[in-house]
């Protein structure tokens, strides 16, 4: 295979020379770039392309980190991010922030290894956040709020989505509202939970502290929760999970004891992922634009890349969308 320096050798010029007229510098003539690109045909010679996208420091990659690959929660966002990714010409490399310190995440940020990085993470750390973004690298944060150059926010209503579905469990008269919480440190939990927290307030009814359960956004945590409750003897009236795997494991550890669905307690959750409209009750739920999300997201990398940024930040509204899985009380 041919490579520049044949290239250079037959057209009887400097590796450097012949590099610059292959990529149409204007400071070569067009004389010397006739006679390269002539050597270059005649050599069949075909250019680098990772070598060239180095030198120009452009990689034609767009990052995603994610706090875990593993989720089903992530797949609408991985679609609308790919549909403009690819639209654009570029590719698209998701990796996990698990690893802390040591992880390819933070790699990626402090290393440049894409030409824009969209984070929802709740473990990557701000002040490595701002010090990664910059003009040619722009950074999209999702679900959580950094006011810093060069850093774009889009954010879902989360707290207004719990707040509606609080709200709707209240209104089929449910009192006792257990909380089901993901972890202490993510920013969308915090908001969940905020809105919870006011539901309850403009209803009247106090929050208990025995209302938290924490199921750490994993199926399992939720259908471990649900077992502490049933060993308690502790059965409340509904359950706000924080998220719809959480609220699933719930369902199915209830099942498992012989505990209705719908009718003995009331069950809703947060993201609307696919499951939740075929799990045995099928789940109430809080659905944010997790597509909308993924496309704005990518588009807002696009715009940057091209000097146009857009520095305020997005909040995207949620939807509740209501099935089996909670009945009334009323009348009861």
């Amino acid at each position: 295979m041919a490579t520049i320096k044949d290239v250079a050798s037959l057209a009887g010029v400097a590796i450097s020379t012949a590099s610059y007229a292959l990529n149409n510098n204007p400071r070569i003539s067009n004389e010397t770039k006739e006679k390269v690109l002539a050597a270059a045909r005649q050599l069949n010679y075909q250019p680098n392309g990772i070598a060239r996208d180095l030198k120009s420091n452009k990689t034609n990659t767009i990052g995603l980190i994610l706090s875990d690959l593993s989720g089903p929660f992530y797949s609408e966002l991985i679609k609308g991010i790919q549909d403009v990714t690819i639209a654009n010409g570029y590719d698209l490399i998701a990796v996990s922030s698990i690893g802390g310190k040591n992880s390819t995440a933070v790699k990626f940020l402090k290393e440049k290894r894409t030409d824009g990085v969209i984070v929802l993470a709740h473990n990557i750390d701000n002040k490595l956040i701002i010090n990664a973004a910059r003009k040619d690298m722009p950074v999209v944060l999702l679900d959580r709020p950094l006011d810093s150059e060069y850093v774009l926010n889009i954010q879902v209503d989360n707290e207004g989505g719990a707040y509606k579905a609080v709200e709707h469990l209240i209104s089929l008269g449910h009192n006792e509202i257990i909380y089901l919480s993901g972890p202490n440190n993510s920013y969308d939990n915090l908001k969940r939970f905020e809105g919870y927290k006011r539901a309850l307030k403009d209803n009247k009814i106090n929050f208990s502290g025995r209302w938290l359960y924490q199921g750490n956004f994993t199926k399992e945590g939720g259908y471990h929760a649900a077992k502490v409750m049933l060993l308690q003897n502790d059965l409340p009236d509904a359950i706000f999970a924080a998220n719809d795997e959480m609220a699933i494991g719930a369902i199915e550890a209830f099942k498992q004891a012989g505990v209705e669905i719908g009718k003995d307690i009331a069950i809703v959750g947060f993201d609307d992922i696919q499951l939740a409209e075929y799990v045995n009750p099928s789940l109430t739920t809080v659905k944010q634009p997790m597509r909308e999300m993924g496309a704005m997201a990518a588009q807002q990398i696009f715009q940057a890349l091209n000097g146009n940024f857009f520095t305020e930040p997005i909040l995207l509204q949620t939807e509740l969308i209501i099935r089996e899985s909670c009945g009334s009380r009323k009348g009861k």
